[in-house]
């Protein structure tokens, strides 16, 4: 059997498995480990140990439960329900401006966080609730909600960008860099979105009434301390980093020491808040990290094989495309996989494959981890089986159907490829503030 028919048989025998309902880490460990006894004996093993201990040994690791510990003390401590009543009160005037601030709140929730979970669970029970008592369409705020949340794995801190960081071999503080401008667009082509759609269909988002506007000015301007603790938590991360006080993972500690202090400041800091921040934390933590392993484990099987160059040798020798076109076709194949699998799983699946072969066609690989974040922003939320359209029914109250729930999404997911092609188009939208900070 040829090499590159020995890929072809792993890469769907690996597919197979995750659609049997397999852990992610348990099919893609499995494939590479029988691959690497099938075809190196004995000496496959070393395969899987030198990825443990390259694993053990990448220090930007050490950010993973940081930022995961820092976006579920924020949830679990209620401080993104004081920054959703500040929201209501300046935008609840706005036709729309409900929905605009859940935008809002979504940013600054992706900002601390790292993770689309998060926002999607504090969205779903805090501000749809809301919405629909105000009498918001309820397909397009279900579709506000789900857009918002996926802006958690483009804006820094995004653990995804952590995770293409790890397996492309780039600096996680310039993918961090990079998606700064791209999730700011993406929050403001949202805004902008439901704007424009409210202005000419005000039922869908109708204002508070003047009963509800008539709200003294010391209170609305009490409300915005609201704020001002998440803005010390991104200065004291984020701010301190880019001022090159703090390094990568001294900026992941800050963060998550100050979000525990906001939390304690707050007095909402108690023993249940504690235990369940920390055992989310674990648990996803491990999860990140045996998908991690197996990932390097099966990139090492391919790269023996030879698969990124029969990739290669295929796309530009024989069908004979240019590498625009070769771009395009990764990123709709990541939208298909986005219709049957997470982003970590599509990550782990084809980024030995597609990562190398990027770089050999010349492009940038911090430009194409923005790319790949905001191509995974659309395919969670395509159906069939789009992560996000999951998690919403799985929280959405009783009267939001399933159709309900897919139809919502439609607008924001052309919103998506527009955003996608807007960066493609213009990679320095991306770039400009990395080089800028790095001084290239």
């Amino acid at each position: 059997m040829s090499y590159d028919m020995i890929a072809l048989v792993m890469f769907l025998g690996m597919m197979g498995l995750l659609l049997t309902g397999q852990r992610v880490f348990g099919a893609i460990g499995f494939v590479a480990a029988m691959a690497a006894f099938l075809l190196w004996g004995d000496g496959g093993a070393e395969l899987a140990f030198s990825a443990a201990m390259k694993l053990m040994k990448w220090y930007p690791l050490m950010t993973l439960p940081m930022f995961i510990y820092m976006g579920y003390i924020m949830s679990e401590s209620r401080i993104a329900d004081d920054l959703y009543e500040m929201f209501h009160v300046w935008m609840g005037p706005v036709h729309g401006g409900l929905a605009i601030g859940t935008i809002g709140l979504m940013v600054i929730i992706s900002a601390m966080n790292g993770l689309s979970v998060a926002g999607m669970a504090i969205g779903a029970t805090i501000a749809l609730p809301e919405l629909l008592r105000r009498n918001y369409d309820k397909v397009m705020v279900t579709g506000v909600i789900q857009a918002g949340s996926s802006l958690g794995i483009l804006v820094p801190p995004s653990v995804v960008l952590v995770l293409y960081g790890m397996i492309a071999r780039q600096p996680v503080g310039q993918l961090w860099l990079a998606g700064v401008f791209p999730g700011l667009m993406m929050a403001g082509l949202f805004v902008l979105y439901i704007a424009v759609r409210c202005r000419l269909q005000p039922k869908l988002g109708p204002p508070l009434s003047e009963a509800e506007r008539n709200i003294p000015w010391s209170r609305k301007f009490a409300l915005l301390r609201a704020g001002i603790l998440p803005l010390l938590i991104f200065f004291s991360m984020t701010g301190l980093f880019l001022m090159g006080v703090t390094s990568l993972v001294e900026s992941s500690a800050v963060g998550a020491a100050t979000a525990t202090l906001a939390a304690l400041v707050k007095g909402r800091l108690n023993k249940q808040v504690m235990e369940e921040t920390l055992r989310k934390t674990l648990s996803v933590t491990c999860m990140f990290m045996w998908i991690i392993l197996a990932a390097l484990c099966f990139g090492a099987v391919f790269d023996g094989l030879g698969a990124v160059k029969s990739i290669e040798s295929l796309f530009v020798g024989r069908l004979g495309l240019s590498p625009w076109e070769i771009l395009i076709m990764m990123q709709i194949s990541y939208i298909v996989m986005g219709m049957f699998l997470d982003d970590t799983a599509m990550l782990v699946i084809v980024a030995p494959l597609y990562v190398p072969l990027v770089g050999a066609l010349g492009f940038d690989l911090i430009w194409y981890g923005v790319l790949y974040t905001i191509t995974c922003q659309i395919a969670y939320m395509t159906p069939p089986f789009g992560y996000n359209l999951f998690l919403m029914r799985a929280m959405a109250p009783p009267e939001i159907s399933l159709g309900d729930i897919y139809r919502s999404i439609i607008p924001f997911v052309l919103v998506m490829c527009l955003g996608l092609g807007i960066t493609m188009a213009f990679p320095d939208l991306a770039l400009w503030l990395p080089n800028w900070h790095y001084g290239k």
